[in-house]
């Protein structure tokens, strides 16, 4: 159940109550797992195959994985402390990712190698690319070694150049799709990059608006008010069950990077369009029988045709906790601290493993544990300590006095 209007004020106390807990949940727990567990001293990069223990169940290593955990170690280094230890730890993760992962012909980058770097897997998409340019343009800042950036920018260009060029999955001559991770993911690019080479910054925001434009020409539907994952070229919704695919994790990530952009250019009306995205997803998204957001659901209402559909990742509560605190801390409106304080009851209620750390990552519907594994190709070092660092960064920007105490209705809130 939500937090109550009376339940809920973000007072002083529960300000540094809240940064405290975040930092003690990042410092102690998520990052020294991954410190003792992931970190490859011997061949380098990251071990992302992890069970229960932090045993590996493979020591094949993701592309995703090296990149996010680069820029995860560089971003705290930047942003919270300049502890050696992260430096180092990104240092390991930033090499191996600009020798190996990026390896691949033409200058792309791999989607999983052995364990010293030996490509396995090579995939028509360009996401291992688009989390190498944020892991090394965010170590560049770091380090101070721009030979990082350039790498970063180098493997841009080769992005734009791949971009729309590689066989889709579906044939495109029978059923033409674009898809909105891709555009979702550069707006993010756009912005770390703009952050690491302030001297080409309007290059980067003009991206970023290009990247925006995309977003709300093809993907969002106002009038339905959704997001849908894949269009038609001009944004038709498409036959089959991939045109009427909601994921609601992504579309509430999608709305913090529009916040954050918002806030950035001093844009009322797209702040508006982001937490428009993140009302509708809340209100689509969230099981109000059990609590915590489903994975997939279907625009049309009818059966998703994921079969983990219904099941409560990990990463989609980061999200959400990171966007609903954005929403409180640039809006006021109290509706978004009573979302806060109740995606962060039920995540911290469920995910985090309380007997070797870090979080389970695959929950049923009743939030009972479906897997017990901590790391995968997809579950990295990245949505965790991205969120704690996040709220930490939020909180810091509240200021330390009684907040406003308006009421706000908001439907699913009186539903759940």
């Amino acid at each position: 159940m939500p937090k109550s209007k009376e339940e809920t004020a973000m007072t002083v106390s529960r300000i540094y109550e809240l940064r405290d807990f975040y930092y003690r949940e990042l410092t102690d727990d998520v990052l020294p797992f991954w410190l003792s567990h992931g970190i490859d001293k011997e061949k380098g990069g990251l071990l992302d195959f992890l069970d229960r223990q932090g045993q590996p169940l493979s020591t094949d290593k993701g592309g995703w994985a090296q990149g996010r955990a680069t820029w995860i170690f560089s971003a705290l280094y930047n942003d919270l402390e300049p502890r050696d230890t992260w430096l180092s730890a990104a240092r390991c993760c930033a090499d191996f990712t600009r020798d190996k992962v990026l390896a691949g012909p033409e200058g792309r980058a791999y989607f999983e190698l052995d364990r010293n770097g030996n490509p396995l897997v090579l995939r028509r998409y360009l996401f291992s690319e688009a989390f190498a340019i944020i892991g090394l343009a965010e170590y560049s800042k770091a380090s101070g070694d721009s030979s990082y950036l350039r790498k970063a920018i180098d493997t841009l260009a080769v992005y734009d150049r791949f971009r729309g060029k590689l066989e889709p999955k579906i044939n495109p001559a029978l059923r033409p799709m674009r898809g909105h991770s891709d555009t979702m993911i550069m707006i993010n690019v756009f912005q770390v990059l703009r952050d690491a080479d302030p001297e080409h910054a309007s290059i980067y925001s003009s991206r970023i608006q290009d990247r925006i434009e995309e977003l709300f020409r093809y993907f969002v539907k106002p009038e339905k008010k959704v997001l849908l994952e894949t269009v038609g070229p001009e944004g038709e919704i498409t036959e089959g069950c991939e045109g009427r695919t909601i994921n609601p994790g992504h579309i509430i990530e999608t709305s913090w990077f529009l916040m954050s952009e918002a806030h950035f250019t001093g844009d009322k009306a797209l702040m508006k369009k982001a937490i428009d995205l993140l009302s509708w997803s809340l209100e689509l998204g969230w099981d109000t029988e059990f609590g915590g957001l489903f994975s997939f659901l279907d625009a049309e209402g009818r059966q998703p045709a994921q079969i983990e559909w219904d099941m409560k990742y990990w990463w989609p509560h980061c999200e959400a906790i990171i966007a609903t605190l954005m929403a409180y801390v640039l809006t006021k409106d109290r509706r978004w601290e009573r979302w806060f304080e109740t995606i962060h009851e039920y995540t911290f209620s469920h995910f985090p493993d309380p007997v070797y750390g870090e979080w389970f990552g695959y929950l049923h519907r009743d939030g009972s544990i479906a897997n017990t594994v901590k790391g995968n190709h997809y579950k990295v070092c990245f949505h965790i300590p991205r969120c704690m660092l996040k709220v930490i960064s939020l909180l810091d920007e509240l200021p330390k006095d009684e907040l406003s105490k308006e009421e706000v209705s908001d439907p699913i809130l009186l539903r759940i």
